[in-house]
């Protein structure tokens, strides 16, 4: 009971943080909820009773205080040095957007991101790769631009978040690679200042369904897929899950990039959306590769795998009528 109180406590100065990030109107009052944010998540992995737990803490620590101080450099320079050329104005931002970026785990500064993401365990990774993305992306959704170096970090991310996932076993590194890649996905919204939150809604939804599914039957690689006992309701709910999450028409994880797709058209962006398609292709493949050894292999029965074979819960219900509500939404 103590322990659920406590969770339900952190849980709450989580949400808390991010309004105030949200509603603050400068920056330090930003940069403050972000740093409330960051004390109040570090103690819910450590009540999470994960064994591995300590170095995903200190790696999140690090990485999110060295951030920080980029962010509050930034911010400081923009208050306190009298700017008097637009490219002076240029560097401030950018060293602010390079402390979001790294707070965010997009590319090139991603690698904590993949290292603590094998130390966490699914209820954790769950949380930091869906409600800990909100504060630093309204921050950067309100200073992003068009430009070389924004253009480089989409590319990138997306480019790392394809490759990265293929020859990994690991179910939270694959997670994390594919969460890079959504991530340039919703930076390229972000250039219009449109529906990005959208995404990143619909995104949250597929991650919350997926680890949970993960979480429920412990599984940690790929291999583990094979082996544990499951019913064809619940093979073929983690196969929709997984080809949503890859982004396969007509599940819902196309209906975002749908929108990406139809936005950057319309704004001429025609070879950076092309390139953002194809590699995300290689991510549909990494996926497919999961949902192929989920369908087409028999289950060992092992008297080690205890899991409880209740009713199929509410959540793979929903996921089951997902790809109704998004075909309905095409038309």
């Amino acid at each position: 009971m103590k322990m659920n109180s406590m969770k339900t406590l952190l849980m709450l100065m989580m949400f808390m943080s991010t309004m105030l990030t949200i509603s603050s109107t400068n920056w330090m009052g930003m940069w403050m909820g972000m740093e409330m944010n960051l004390m109040a998540f570090i103690p819910y992995m450590t009540v999470m009773k994960n064994k591995k737990s300590s170095k995903a803490i200190m790696i999140y620590f690090m990485v999110q205080s060295m951030g920080s101080m980029i962010m509050l450099f930034g911010i400081l320079m923009n208050s306190f040095i009298t700017i008097s050329y637009l490219m002076e104005k240029e560097i401030v931002m950018m060293t602010i957007m390079l402390g979001l970026i790294l707070k965010m785990g997009a590319a090139p500064l991603h690698f904590w991101m993949v290292e603590m993401a094998q130390h966490m365990n699914w209820s954790s990774l769950m949380i930091l790769m869906s409600w800990q993305k909100i504060a630093p992306m309204y921050v950067l959704s309100n200073m992003i631009t068009m430009n070389l170096f924004t253009v480089i970090i989409i590319i990138m991310s997306a480019m790392v978040g394809a490759i990265g996932g293929i020859n990994n076993t690991n179910l939270q590194k694959i997670m994390t690679f594919s969460s890079i890649n959504h991530m340039s996905w919703m930076l390229l919204m972000m250039i219009n200042k449109t529906q990005w939150m959208v995404y990143l809604m619909i995104y949250s939804i597929m991650v919350i369904m997926a680890c949970s599914f993960f979480k429920k039957f412990k599984a940690n690689y790929l291999n583990q897929l094979n082996i544990i006992p499951m019913s064809m309701m619940e093979k073929y709910t983690l196969a929709s899950i997984l080809l949503s999450m890859g982004g396969l028409p007509p599940f819902l994880g196309f209906l975002p990039k749908w929108m990406v797709i139809e936005s950057m058209i319309n704004s001429n962006l025609m070879i950076l959306i092309t390139l953002l398609m194809m590699l995300s292709l290689i991510t549909l493949f990494y996926y497919m590769r999961m949902v192929s050894s989920l369908l087409m292999m028999f289950n060992a029965n092992n008297k080690w795998m205890v899991i409880n074979k209740n009713n199929i819960s509410m959540i793979f219900i929903i996921n089951c009528s997902l790809p109704l509500f998004s075909s309905i939404s095409f038309f």
